[in-house]
């Protein structure tokens, strides 16, 4: 348990940073981070890490593709959580 506690504390910490990277490049117009990259972060785990660094730093949050996408992340991620704990995989 504290093994996972830990993965998530490290994804999560991870995707923060790197939301906050991409939005300093973005300011300067510099190469960014691909939404794919942030999504796949999400997914694997660091959705908290990406929702707090999209209101901290403002970043993406007029976005409505990405919001969409994001969401439906959460939504999978819910049904998932939701599966396991019923014991149904």
């Amino acid at each position: 348990m504290k093994v996972l506690l830990l993965y998530f504390l490290i994804i999560n910490s991870v995707t923060f940073l790197i939301t906050g990277y991409d939005k300093f490049q973005a300011r300067r117009h510099n190469k960014r981070i691909p939404e794919s990259a942030l999504f796949i972060l999400a997914f694997i785990g660091g959705s908290i890490g990406l929702l707090t660094g999209m209101f901290f730093f403002r970043h993406k949050t007029s976005k409505t593709t990405f919001i969409m996408k994001f969401l439906y992340i959460i939504l999978v991620q819910g049904v998932l959580i939701y599966l396991k704990s019923t014991n149904s995989i």
